[in-house]
């Protein structure tokens, strides 16, 4: 994130947490003795899953909280073990950091670093290698942050990389974060958005084989990836008309059945569906030559496949990146990184990605806010209906262009 962007960025998040102390939470009059206090001026509490412990999670969370200006933006509540956190302080001498340990969201501390501790018992922590008793705790911390999402103890989560390795197992049998979050909130309609800046990268296919993504894409589920991609833009980062492109599957998109049908048989339908329902959708493009300019003129864009998106969104984020799930109920992100085993241990990962999905998600959950608000009672509203039965010339002279 440039520094200009950045700190733009910070101070609109510090204007989103000035509205929000103003959301006064009455204190109810039947609280009793020993129940958590409700305080009156009320920050977006940031829960973060502390993913794998033999990665570099613990080092980045540090980081990126150990300057305490950040807490005049958001309540962070950290959900690991101490005894970890202890040992990461001390090998990163990081013996200024501070957290106030609690034994449940509730009691968590505005003003404060919290920490709800898993539990009290040793746990060997083996830098850079993957293990079992990892991945139970990555899942513990998860389940523990869902649970308090659903009871609105946290209003966010950001969740630490995690490796499929050692979290898979009979009660976890997701690929990923996002399948996860998308089951426990029963949401069948979601995207995984990749976002640094004003780039915003969702992928039709998720975590798949390579050789399955030809069968994944219909006409269907890129309809859905579309109106997913449409409402987040509008809803969560308060864009009115977004513009979104699509990328072909095939090389050079397919050069009009040359090279593949997927573009004309697929793709095409439902861009025609879409434009015809008033969305500014275009494509699809050659993916190769897109990234050379063209994105900036888009606030979306969709890619057939993961490679196909993430290959170019991490070149051009430059270990800025967060990954946010789009969809769902509730907001969720996390740094656009796994677990870096190669370097975890040696106080060298940089906290850069892990603090901006801090960021985005309480300004995600803040622009909710607003829309709803303004949305509470839209009278006389509507969307201009644009006509578009296919590719419009903006579409042909681009696609031309690239395929040059």
């Amino acid at each position: 994130m440039s520094s200009g962007f950045q700190l733009e960025f910070v101070c609109n998040l510090m204007i989103s947490a000035t509205i929000m102390t103003k959301r006064i939470e009455k204190k109810p009059e039947h609280m009793q003795k020993g129940d958590p206090v409700v305080e009156i001026v009320k920050k977006v509490r940031v829960g973060i899953t502390h993913g794998d412990l033999n990665g570099i999670s613990y080092e980045i969370i540090i980081k990126a909280l150990e300057d305490n200006r950040i807490l005049e933006l958001f309540t962070p509540v950290v959900y690991g073990l101490s005894r970890v956190f202890s040992y990461n302080r001390k090998n990163m001498n990081a013996t200024a950091f501070n957290y106030n340990l609690v034994r449940d969201a509730s009691f968590s501390k505005s003003n404060k670093v919290n920490l709800v501790n898993l539990n009290d018992a040793e746990v060997k922590i083996d830098f850079g290698k993957s293990a079992k008793i990892a991945g139970e705790y990555a899942f513990e911390a998860l389940k523990l942050a869902v649970n308090d999402l659903k009871s609105n103890k946290i209003n966010v989560v950001v969740t630490a990389p995690i490796t499929k390795e050692n979290t898979t197992s009979e009660h976890f049998p997701f690929p990923g974060h996002t399948e996860y979050f998308a089951s426990e909130f029963n949401t069948a309609q979601y995207l995984m958005l990749m976002v640094s800046d004003n780039l915003r990268i969702g992928t039709v296919t998720g975590h798949i084989p390579l050789a399955d993504v030809k069968g994944k894409i219909t006409e269907e589920l890129i309809t859905s990836k579309i109106n997913v991609l449409h409402e987040s833009l509008i809803r969560d980062f308060g864009i009115s008309r977004p513009k979104i492109a699509l990328l072909g599957l095939n090389p050079h998109a397919g050069e009009n059945g040359q090279i593949g049908h997927e573009e004309e048989e697929v793709l095409m339908p439902a861009i025609v569906k879409a434009k015809k329902k008033g969305k500014l959708v275009f494509g699809p493009f050659p993916a190769d030559g897109f990234f050379a300019g063209s994105y900036l003129k888009y606030d979306g864009i969709l890619a057939m496949y993961h490679d196909q998106g993430l290959i170019p969104f991490k070149t051009l984020a430059s270990g800025r990146g967060v990954n946010f799930t789009a969809g769902l109920p509730i907001v969720r992100t996390s740094p656009a990184h796994g677990t870096a085993y190669d370097i975890a241990g040696q106080g060298v990962a940089s906290e850069e990605s892990i603090r901006n999905a801090m960021y985005l998600a309480v300004d995600i959950f803040n622009n909710r806010m607003n829309y709803n608000e303004d949305n509470s009672n839209p009278l006389g509203t509507g969307l201009l209906q644009e006509s578009g039965n296919g590719r419009n010339k903006e579409d042909s002279d681009e696609i031309a262009r690239m395929q040059d």
